[in-house]
């Protein structure tokens, strides 16, 4: 364990992270304390965001189930500002949102990117709104790590690794990948590609084959992807949150309602998890993502 190892250097950066943590919470305090007046009148639309990369679905999980059963909310918007991420996450908010398009209506909203991951869960509400110019599509896996053989050879460090099987070390950072490892890491990459696809073609009812010959991971603008029918029609947050009350059968005026965010001391800390922070750093591993990354990023 790191802290055993060097607990000064642990000490310190515990300290740091606990004072991050504090600022954070303080920030998120000021933050909530500007949220929408509950008094404000109009039939309520909730919003879920997903910003970022996504690493984990609980908390956008949550938002979405508490929205669902909340009767006073009488639709739902997804606004997206991801370029995407893990493969678990992903797959788990499409799965919730597909689930609550069946008890209320779902419009998801592009912000300027929602690419790979982010599109992937675009895909499972009921309609898409983007702007001419979000960046999205990118429908593929990217799986990589980075190989530091050479570099340990340079300082003089020899790994030393016992394994119980022939690829229980596959993607290892020291030493080659064999063409079999090669293979395996291909065909996981391909199944989980074809997973992608085939949600997409459930979600915007098209065929496999026609979302198939747009998922060899190239990007498009909204108004390109309303073109292949990735896409419903253009518009802003406003619009989708007005698409969204018109499928709800709303009249009038509308209030925008985002999750409350609870605090939590025990959140926080977990979050600023400065030792797994240090052991991801020094044991890098291979990653499976549905995420636009640049070449170089």
């Amino acid at each position: 364990m790191f802290s055993r190892r060097h607990p000064y250097l642990f000490f310190m950066l515990c300290s740091f992270g606990l004072g991050i943590a504090g600022l954070a919470f303080i920030a998120m305090m000021f933050k909530s304390a500007s949220g929408p007046d509950k008094f404000e009148a109009g039939e309520k639309i909730g919003i879920v965001e997903v910003i970022g990369v996504i690493a984990d679905s609980k908390k956008i999980l949550q938002d979405i189930k508490r929205f669902r059963d909340d009767d006073a909310i009488r639709a739902i918007v997804i606004r997206i500002d991801s370029p995407g991420g893990a493969v678990g996450p992903s797959q788990e908010i499409y799965r919730e949102i597909r689930r609550t398009v069946g008890v209320k209506h779902v419009v998801a909203s592009l912000g300027s990117v929602a690419a790979s991951g982010g599109y992937y869960v675009a895909a499972g509400a009921e309609k898409i709104v983007a702007s001419p110019g979000t960046l999205t599509g990118s429908i593929g896996v990217i799986l990589g790590y980075t190989n530091f053989e050479k570099v340990l050879d340079k300082i003089g460090l020899t790994p030393v690794v016992i394994k119980s099987g022939a690829y229980k070390d596959i993607g290892s950072p020291v030493r080659e990948m064999s063409a079999a490892e090669r293979r395996i890491l291909q065909d996981f990459a391909d199944k989980i590609h074809a997973q992608f696809i085939d949600d997409v073609a459930k979600g915007r009812q098209m065929k496999i084959a026609d979302v198939a010959a747009l998922a060899d991971g190239r990007i498009f603008t909204g108004q390109d992807a309303e073109g292949f029918k990735l896409v419903d029609r253009m518009g802003n947050l406003e619009d989708a949150v007005r698409w969204a009350a018109d499928l709800a059968g709303v009249k009038g005026k509308t209030q925008s309602i985002y999750p409350r965010k609870k605090f939590s001391i025990g959140e926080l800390l977990e979050a600023s998890d400065v030792e797994g922070v240090l052991n991801r750093a020094l044991h890098p591993e291979i990653k499976a993502e549905y995420r636009y990354q640049p070449a170089g990023e």
